[in-house]
């Protein structure tokens, strides 16, 4: 399965987040804008961390927020979100995080396939630290192998 579409509506570049719920709701609202989620998708990711704790911090700095497959999801879709601050999911290694991926899959065949897919791109050492550098939507996409 490749990486779902990932739209320039659904990439948040600097934002500010109070905490790591505010920087999950705004990788939630970049799902929603490029028409992937219904808003409350977001609230299921922000519920899967608080059933399961820090485990979508998944390498330094850099954290995949995901839910099940559900009626708030539409279409497959992946949101990238960097932040100005980085924040603390409580993870003992890999805090702070400055980069969070969302992700929503419709099929619970494909999320596993997707999750793979993911980590590929990050396969490449420097792709968080480019990611957290990343000052635009273009440099955004061409890090994650979906741009020009």
């Amino acid at each position: 399965m490749p990486l779902p579409l990932l739209a320039e509506s659904a990439i948040i570049v600097g934002a500010e987040a109070g905490d790591w719920r505010e920087a999950v709701r705004l990788a939630g609202r970049a799902l929603t804008a490029s028409g992937a989620t219904r808003p409350g998708y977001a609230d299921e990711m922000i519920r899967m961390i608080d059933e399961h704790g820090p485990y979508v911090v998944i390498a330094p700095g850099l954290a995949l927020a995901h839910a099940r497959p559900g009626p708030d999801v539409l279409a497959d879709g992946l949101a990238v979100v960097t932040l100005a601050t980085p924040v603390s999911f409580g993870h003992p290694h890999n805090d702070p995080v400055s980069v969070v991926l969302g992700l929503a899959i419709k099929s619970a065949d494909s999320h596993i396939e997707a999750v793979a897919e993911l980590a590929n791109v990050f396969n490449d050492s420097s792709a968080i630290a480019r990611l957290t550098a990343a000052t635009s939507v273009s440099q955004v996409l061409e890090i994650m192998g979906t741009g020009s």
